[in-house]
């Protein structure tokens, strides 16, 4: 079986365990147990892989909990993050899951442990809460113990189930695609809220490819709104060639997603050293200030939300805000994301952040920001994308690219929303292989291209009172059938002879029928 196949398969398997263990349970509520639980496996077999060290003379799930040393734990958490004592290790907890009447406490006390090992230690905020939302004692599992453990011994037995091979070869891979595939898969299916915490991977490939174009290392990427993960993870997928010195950056509002985002690290190994998620409000408790410039920023912000904007007055004195002399809208704080953005870029990288199109040609304090980012030369592109590719709304977005080394004024417009930069499918629109290279290939020529492409002269923008809407640059294709009028208007004039000749076929015969009636 081949790798492709492999993902496949173990890809269907994992789904149709998600829906087998979770009964009368609905899958978005459902799903940090299996996410949970799918963690909870990786790191516990990542875990023994480190302690054996590659000796297979070592078993580590073999070994009794007493035979571990104070220095062993202290090595392990220094270079892992956390501790897991053999009896604690996933396989021992599967193995004797279905007869375990202490199973949903076992498991809790099991989570509170690999937390609180790393207390002191500098990985301490990392794994802090991660299975917070992993609760054992929930009333989703069933009305009594009994049921609970039922149900939680099903979705550890079913992950135990699932083949990834060797750890040390395969398995990691398989290991992240598994959650990245089972994220996707619930925010398909979760409505609105699914966008809000997962951007799909082939759009997230393409905003990877932008915000990184050219850059053989970068000292670090850095997402304000990043959800489970996906958008940075895509950078690691997309350039593990390449090094991302300091690591990824990230922080997220919404707590369950947090989590998420902080497993999808480690399952993607990523080791705790070289990511920081942090949780909070990014507009108004805005996380890497001391860290930043970053030569990389990657961002997919939730559309046209409210924000406490002008009525806290401190804001006007932001730093991230005050040089464009005006805040975004109270009802709209798409602007807000993107000066936030802006604020953490180095001079030498990019950012590519996901835009709702109406910020673009709107008045007010929009126009007066757009302003502020064309004259002071920080927009390179603006590219109009096909509707339905993200989940939970059919709107057509915007990716908007920001820079600090532009090498001239010109502004380029990229209108990818025809039906040659797509693929469509029953549910959401796709973008394939084929559809980014070319949005990359005129990205990285900045020529122009009737109906796809054109860089568009400061004057001109200023002009269009700093209007940056794509369709106002980029002039549609037309899809109209063409019409020979040459052609038509002959066929007009012998269909127009040919109905004069039927009016005197018809008066002739009335005639004769009259002529016999007068008889």
């Amino acid at each position: 079986m081949t790798s492709t196949q492999q993902r496949a398969a173990l890809q269907r398997q994992i789904w149709q365990i998600a829906n087998d263990v979770r009964g009368a349970v609905d899958g978005w509520d459902f799903k940090q147990y299996v996410l949970g639980t799918l963690f909870y496996r990786f790191i516990s077999e990542n875990f023994s892989s480190y302690i054996e060290g590659g000796d297979d003379s070592i078993q580590y799930a073999e070994l009794s909990d007493q035979v571990i040393t104070a220095e062993i734990k202290d090595d392990a958490i220094k270079t892992k993050g956390y501790f897991i004592y053999p009896s604690q290790l996933f396989s021992n907890i599967a193995k004797g899951a279905n007869t375990n009447e202490s199973l949903n406490t076992d498991l809790a006390a099991i989570f509170a442990s690999i937390e609180s090992s790393a207390n002191g230690y500098p990985s301490e905020q990392d794994i802090k809460g991660l299975f917070a939302d992993f609760d054992t004692t929930s009333n989703r599992l069933g009305n009594t113990v009994k049921d609970k453990n039922i149900c939680l011994a099903a979705v550890l037995k079913g992950v135990a189930g699932l083949d990834f091979g060797d750890f040390n070869t395969s398995h990691i891979d398989l290991f992240g695609d598994a959650y990245e595939f089972l994220i996707s898969n619930y925010a398909a299916n979760a409505g609105k809220s699914g966008g809000e915490f997962f951007t799909p991977q082939h759009v997230s490939k393409l905003i990877a490819q932008l915000a990184m174009h050219k850059q053989t290392t970068v000292n670090k990427i850095y997402d304000p709104a990043c959800g489970s993960g996906s958008l940075l993870l895509q950078a690691k997928k997309h350039f593990d060639a390449h090094i991302i010195e300091d690591g990824f950056f990230g922080q997220e509002l919404n707590h369950t997603t947090y989590n998420l985002a902080r497993m999808n690290m480690f399952l993607h190994n990523i080791n705790y050293d070289k990511f920081n998620i942090q949780l909070g409000d990014t507009l108004r408790e805005p996380h890497f200030g001391d860290d930043k410039p970053f030569d990389a920023i990657v961002s997919n912000p939730p559309y046209s939300v409210k924000w406490i904007g002008s009525d806290d007055p401190t804001l006007i004195n932001d730093e991230r805000f005050a040089p464009a002399g005006v805040l975004a809208p109270k009802s709209k704080a798409d602007f807000a994301f993107v000066l936030h953005a802006l604020s953490y870029l180095s001079s030498k990288g990019r950012a590519a952040i996901v835009c709702f199109p109406g910020i673009f040609y709107r008045g007010g304090a929009e126009q007066k920001i757009r302003q502020y980012l064309v004259d002071n030369n920080y927009v390179e592109t603006v590219i109009s994308l096909a509707p339905n590719l993200f989940y939970g709304t059919t709107i057509a977005v915007n990716i908007l690219v920001l820079s600090k080394h532009k090498t001239d004024t010109a502004i380029q417009f990229i209108d990818a929303s025809g039906e040659d930069y797509f693929k469509k499918e029953t549910n959401t629109n796709v973008l394939t292989e084929v559809h980014i290279e070319k949005i990359m290939q005129v990205f990285d020529s900045k020529t122009n291209v009737d109906h796809f492409a054109k860089s568009v002269a400061f004057e001109a923008i200023q002009a269009n009172e700093y209007n940056l809407s794509v369709s106002s640059y980029v002039e549609a294709k037309d899809t109209r059938e063409k019409v020979d009028i040459v052609q038509l208007n002959a066929e007009l004039k012998t269909t127009v002879a040919k109905i004069d000749q039927l009016r005197k076929e018809i008066d002739a015969i009335v005639a004769e029928i009259e002529g016999e009636d007068m008889a």
